[in-house]
């Protein structure tokens, strides 16, 4: 039997969503550059694994270079495709005051 890429491996439950729509905040350049890097979404895809909704918040952190972070809150706005982060999610990051500053 092949792995089905739109089931999360190792559930028998649920499917791998396409997208994940991320509100974040705060709404800085920096942030939303190191968001939108293939490396963030790699890391989330590990990190968050598993069932996601819209409601879900997440406490991260984002690297601002030179061994320094910055806290970021994630906001999950919207799923769609599934129900589960698995090695096929994309993100999309949206600024929480709809625009970046």
């Amino acid at each position: 039997m092949t792995a089905d890429p739109a089931t999360d491996a190792g559930s028998d439950t649920g499917t791998v969503a396409e997208r994940v729509v991320v509100r974040y905040e705060p709404a800085t350049d920096t942030v939303r550059r190191e968001l939108n890097t293939t490396r963030y979404a790699s890391y989330l895809r590990t990190a968050r694994a598993g069932a996601v909704a819209a409601g879900d918040e997440w406490a991260e952190f984002v690297n601002c270079g030179c061994g320094t972070t910055e806290d970021v809150t994630l906001s999950v706005v919207g799923v769609s495709g599934g129900d589960r982060i698995g090695e096929a999610t994309d993100f999309e990051f949206v600024p929480a005051n709809g625009e970046d500053e």
